[in-house]
């Protein structure tokens, strides 16, 4: 098995669960109050990272500044996921909302200089039909 396989099955899961939680969380709180306890969970996970790094993590100004945007964007991603799915169905937002990384592809192709191949950027493009055609 390749070292990476059992790291993606665990984001598979992670993720997936996340797709779907929310939808049954909406029932019961409003997307903000639900945010609330979101960054509670977390801050658990959070702090259990850092007691393994013994209380010591890595600090460097650059990377400490971009850690702790992505935890904004992702958060706040994580707000819009709650207002889409109280008003839409989990199926159709979840599937809409797993196409984010068409972005994350084309800035790292952009920004970063890294290369698609033909089968990928086929795959991109499919992608994008796909967005078309489930929102429409």
């Amino acid at each position: 098995m390749k070292e990476w396989a059992l790291p993606v099955l665990g984001t598979w899961l992670c993720w997936g669960l996340w797709g779907f939680l929310p939808k049954l969380t909406v029932q019961y709180l409003s997307p903000r109050s639900a945010t609330v306890y979101q960054i509670c969970g977390g801050l658990v996970v959070a702090l259990l990272i850092l007691r393994s790094l013994h209380f010591q993590p890595e600090a460097h100004p650059w990377g400490v500044c971009l850690a702790i945007a992505t935890g904004m964007v992702g958060f706040l991603g994580a707000l819009f996921y709650l207002a889409a799915v109280i008003r839409g169905p989990v199926t159709l937002v979840a599937t809409l909302t797993a196409l984010y990384p068409l972005l994350s592809i084309a800035l790292a192709w952009l920004l970063l200089g890294e290369t698609i191949s033909l089968k990928q950027g086929l795959g991109l493009v499919f992608g994008l039909i796909a967005l078309v055609l489930l929102a429409t």
